[in-house]
Order: structure tokens, then C-alpha cells, then sequence
């Protein structure tokens, strides 16, 4: 099985930004946990604060892997062009975000990518990412 999990905006700062939301570890730290404990899945990574980026690599792997992991940031509640992007291509992907989203400021409780996803998993902090590679073994 060949996954992808794509973090959009400001989720490179993870461990340094917002600790109380988001936690002390770095994502690339936790990234190296998952394909420790996930040895038989091919796990990639990729992070961009440019939405474009975010599209082109949607496009660019949205036919050849099993699955993709989407954390966007900011991007969930405002970007049409994701959600066009995982419209047009064959792969799943499954939304995943660290915080309760809708625990937070309002603007966050609308989502441009839920109605596309195969599932949405909110709010389990960095363990929102291990259930939604469990999500595509199941």
C-alpha cells in the first residue's frame, strides 16, 4: 500500500506554533513514529504553505497511490481549487485535522474538502494521522 499524507499551510511550524493546540512534536519527528509502526505501507510526505503547490501535487500523484492524507491548515475553509483538485483525480483522501475544528473560532466549521474526502477525522490531535492510515488499511 502506498500512502501520501499532504499538510498545507503553517503545519510546518508544528511543535513550535500554538503548542496548547497543537503539541510540542515536530511532524517530521511524528513521521518518523508512523513508518516505524506502519513498516509494510509505503509512507510519503510532502508540506506547502502554497496552495497551488498543494493542487499540483494532488494532480500529480492523485492516480498512481492507495491513499492520501490531507491536512490543509487554513486551505480547508477557503480553497475552492482543493476541492476541484480532489474532485478530478481517483484517489481517496481522507481529511484529517489535528484540533477540533469545530471547537474553535467559526470560521473554521466549513470545510471546502469534507464533501469530496472519503472521511473526516477531527481533533485527535497528531493521532488524527495514525487513525486515518488505519481508516485505509480497514
Amino acid at each position: 500500500m502506498k500512502l501520501i499524507i499532504i499538510n498545507g499551510v503553517n503545519l510546518n511550524l508544528l511543535g513550535k506554533r500554538e503548542p496548547k493546540v497543537y503539541g510540542n512534536q515536530s511532524f517530521e519527528a511524528y513521521f518518523d513514529q508512523l513508518k516505524k509502526k506502519f513498516p509494510s505501507i509505503e509512507l510519503f510526505y510532502f508540506q506547502s504553505n502554497i496552495e497551488g503547490e498543494l493542487v499540483n501535487k494532488i494532480q500529480e500523484i492523485g492516480f498512481s497511490f492507495d491513499g492520501i492524507i490531507l491536512n490543509a491548515g487554513a486551505y480547508t475553509h477557503t480553497s475552492i481549487a482543493l476541492h476541484d483538485a480532489i474532485k478530478s483525480i481517483t484517489t481517496p483522501v481522507v481529511e484529517v485535522h489535528i484540533s477540533n475544528t469545530f471547537a474553535r473560532e467559526q470560521f473554521r466549521h466549513k470545510s471546502y474538502i469534507s464533501s469530496v474526502a472519503k472521511g473526516i477525522i477531527i481533533g485527535f490531535g497528531l493521532k488524527s494521522y495514525e487513525l486515518a492510515i488505519e481508516s485505509f488499511l480497514n
